[in-house]
């Protein structure tokens, strides 16, 4: 634990202009953001006496071990800047509002030739129109199942789309007119995007105008003695109408607005939205917080805001935004949402009529959310920590294991070895911390030798963090001798020259600290212009680089990023220092393996091999769920019906899926692969021009260099290096039927 003094800057040292402060803890990872007007009074703040802090504040300043700031020009420049840091860093003393689930859109594809009405889930798109959330797919399915009968808009795939246009047979909607069939030009794209921006129009709540038409036009049929016509009509409208009951009329005044309600205790709060367009209520969702800063209904409020609003541009940003508590700087806020919209946002309270009385039934709902979480998460909380329990008793360990490690070994008889590292943190998933490996030390099959290497290879990366943060521990002098630093597990023995084939020795990185190098001070490290940190002003730290411990500047760091880690995952540099989660930086309390007694053997002679001796290793067999430990040779049993067990499970079953899961994408792009691939410069989207020209690798492979550069985007130096890259490219044998004998010709499509 910090003592905040011993990093406090001096009141002259800090402006009083506006601005964002971040602390980080004794690792340099950002644990906390936050904006001020004026920096000066906000951080002093924090360094008062401790008796007079919240607990959380507390808590947050006695963990952090620096704090640094940017100086900005306005208040709405630190309002953004504080949410791009959040959303940068993850700072876990932060409010983060996270949605219980992941709530589906009605979405209409204008981007496209032929607009598709379809659910659609995640991040949003450009081009695309977006309503609801909805609580459910199937209340869009059921909206939408409604009004095709009036506006009969493409709801198929691209697939079935592509199909249907190239039978000239349109799919059963089209057959039963819920579709108006552009695929085999039944309408033209012009009409089609037509009834497409009518359905937008209708959904946005302008709907009065459609229901007269169609009852005008029904009246109309009927005086004309056309009865079938005027009863599809009857018909058309009330399908409308029932979607209309749907979403209830809210608001009179047809108002486009969004009410947020909090509902808190001391430790969580509940947040629940509701979008009103057009008077009604289209869309709701709701969040659950963990309080882990001091903040009120206000600063609640405007973390809402700012996760809310963040992404979102234009009419998302609705006219009217109602809360239940204003922030402390009302109108930058206000303006921030108003720049993000591109008119004018009314935030306020609502006061009297509709809006209270709605706004109330939002409070309810939030009321209800935050009871409802309380009571899953009591219940989820007492089966975790029994879980966890229950493995340290049969484990034999000091404590429960709050991390857990579980790797995985997936392969296809010998090829494609990969491994798998799933973290749970507490008893639940943390899928931000899981991690893919390639098998790179060997080929074939050999899941002892694999795990032996993974284990190894994960750990490794973990001492070097310890290493690069001085972490190490010095060896006692001996008598009459200076200290010196300990020998790093990952240092090589200067009685031995390195091997360049073997792949456990490394070398110091050059420009490290044990080529005479001095890492900047934090303080002092340049900025590049127009960089978010630049104007900066960080106060000095007191275990600086220059007075380091002997250990961190004796043991040199491996140059492993080319063999520890999958290249999608690799690190930019092992020795950035920008606050953000290191991928290897933390050790678990505990490491399953998947298998049996060898695996657990092997995991533990990786671990002793670097000198770590201070996290238990066990491994959980398929067979009959027997827990094994290293150099016992009796497993532990553990009763069916224990929580322990069922944990391990899950960790063990989440490990192999996602194993399992790497190891068939590795696969499946191995098959997909094509000598295309080794023409160095030629991206997807020019791959895929020259196959959509010639129509096959075959027809490619005998087109001349002149044909080649007759697709657009194609220059004869790349003409050149593909005709190369193709000749050098042994042809796959011919595909022969052998029912007929005949020799079927190729066409790949791409592949070879």
């Amino acid at each position: 634990m910090a003592d905040p003094s011993s990093y406090r800057p001096s009141p002259g040292q800090i402006p009083d202009s506006p601005g964002v402060y971040k602390f980080r803890d004794e690792h340099r990872r950002v644990i906390y953001v936050g904006k001020a007007k004026n920096l000066r009074q906000r951080v002093a703040n924090y360094f008062q006496d401790l008796a007079h802090l919240h607990p959380r504040t507390r808590t947050m300043v006695t963990t952090a071990a620096s704090v640094e700031w940017t100086v900005v020009s306005t208040e709405v420049e630190a309002l953004q800047l504080e949410y791009t840091w959040i959303k940068e860093f993850d700072p876990r003393f932060n409010v983060k509002y996270r949605d219980d689930k992941s709530y589906p859109y009605l979405a209409v594809t204008l981007n496209e030739e032929f607009p598709r009405v379809q659910v659609m889930r995640g991040a949003k798109k450009k081009g695309v129109r977006y309503f609801g959330p909805y609580g459910h797919a199937w209340a869009i399915r059921e909206t939408v199942d409604l009004m095709l009968r009036v506006f009969p808009v493409r709801t198929c795939s691209a697939g079935v789309f592509k199909n249907a246009a190239r039978t000239g047979r349109p799919c059963l909607l089209g057959y039963i007119d819920k579709c108006s069939a552009p695929c085999v030009g039944r309408v033209t794209p012009e009409e089609h995007r037509a009834l497409a921006e009518d359905f937008c129009d209708f959904m946005a709540g302008r709907t009065g105008t459609y229901i007269r038409r169609l009852e005008k036009d029904m009246m109309q049929a009927a005086e004309e003695m056309e009865y079938e016509r005027a009863a599809r009509l009857r018909d058309d409208a009330g399908a409308l109408k029932r979607a209309m009951e749907k979403s209830a009329v809210v608001l009179a005044d047809a108002t486009d607005a969004d009410l947020i309600a909090v509902a808190e205790d001391e430790l969580e709060a509940a947040l629940q939205i509701f979008h009103v367009r057009g008077g009604r209520v289209r869309g709701q969702r709701g969040w659950v917080t963990d309080k882990v800063e001091a903040v009120d209904t206000a600063g609640l409020v405007e973390h809402a805001l700012q996760q809310l609003y963040g992404e979102e541009r234009g009419d998302a940003v609705p006219k009217e935004v109602l809360v239940p508590a204003l922030p402390e700087d009302t109108a930058a806020v206000s303006q921030w949402l108003a720049e993000r919209r591109g008119s004018q946002v009314s935030l306020r309270i609502p006061q009297r009529g509709d809006k209270k009385d709605l706004m109330t039934t939002v409070q309810r709902n939030a009321q209800q959310a935050l009871g409802l979480h309380k009571t899953k998460r009591a219940s989820d909380l007492t089966t975790r920590s029994r879980a966890l329990e229950e493995i340290a008793e049969a484990l034999g360990l000091d404590a429960a294991p709050l991390r857990i490690e579980c790797y995985d070994i997936s392969h296809l008889q010998g090829d494609d070895v990969v491994a798998s590292m799933v973290v749970f943190e507490d008893g639940l998933a943390r899928k931000s911390e899981y991690r893919r490996f390639q098998i790179k030390g060997f080929e074939g099959q050999d899941d002892v030798r694999s795990m032996h290497e993974v284990i190894g290879r994960r750990f490794k990366r973990y001492l070097q963090e310890k290493e690069r943060t001085g972490e190490w521990e010095q060896t006692p002098p001996v008598s009459g001798e200076a200290p010196r630093p300990a020998q790093s597990p990952l240092a090589p023995d200067p009685t031995q020259v390195p091997s360049a084939s073997d792949p456990t020795q490394v070398s110091p990185l050059p420009g490290s600290a044990q080529e005479g190098a001095s890492a900047p001070h934090p303080a002092q490290a340049p900025l590049a212009p127009g960089s978010a940190q630049e104007g900066a002003q960080v106060p000095s730290l007191p275990d600086s680089p220059q007075g380091a411990p002997a250990s961190t500047q004796g043991a040199p760091l491996p140059t492993d990023d080319t063999d520890l880690r999958d290249t999608d995952l690799r690190d930019t540099d092992p020795r950035e220092d920008d606050g953000r989660p290191k991928r290897f930086a933390y050790p678990p309390q505990l490491v399953v393996v998947d298998g049996g007694q060898p695996q657990v053997a092997a995991a533990r002679r990786a671990l002793d091999e670097l000198g770590i001796d201070d996290i238990a290793v066990c491994g959980l067999a398929k067979r009959l769920e027997e827990v094994w430990l290293p150099d016992d040779d009796d497993p532990v049993v553990l009763p069916r019906s224990s929580e322990g067990l069922y944990l391990l499970q899950r960790v063990r079953d989440e490990a192999h899926r996602f194993a399992i899961t790497y190891q068939r994408s590795k696969r499946a792009k191995r098959i997909r692969s094509s000598p295309l691939d080794d023409v160095a410069g030629l991206g997807e989207t020019r791959k895929q021009a020259l196959i959509k020209h010639f129509g096959s690798v075959k027809k490619l492979r005998q087109a001349t260099i002149e044909e080649i550069c007759q697709v657009p985007g194609i220059g004869r130096r790349t003409a050149e290096s593909v005709a190369a890259a193709l000749a050098a490219a042994a042809p796959a044998a011919p595909a022969v039927n052998t029912a007929t004998g005949e020799i079927m010709e190729e066409d790949d499509g791409g592949t070879s």
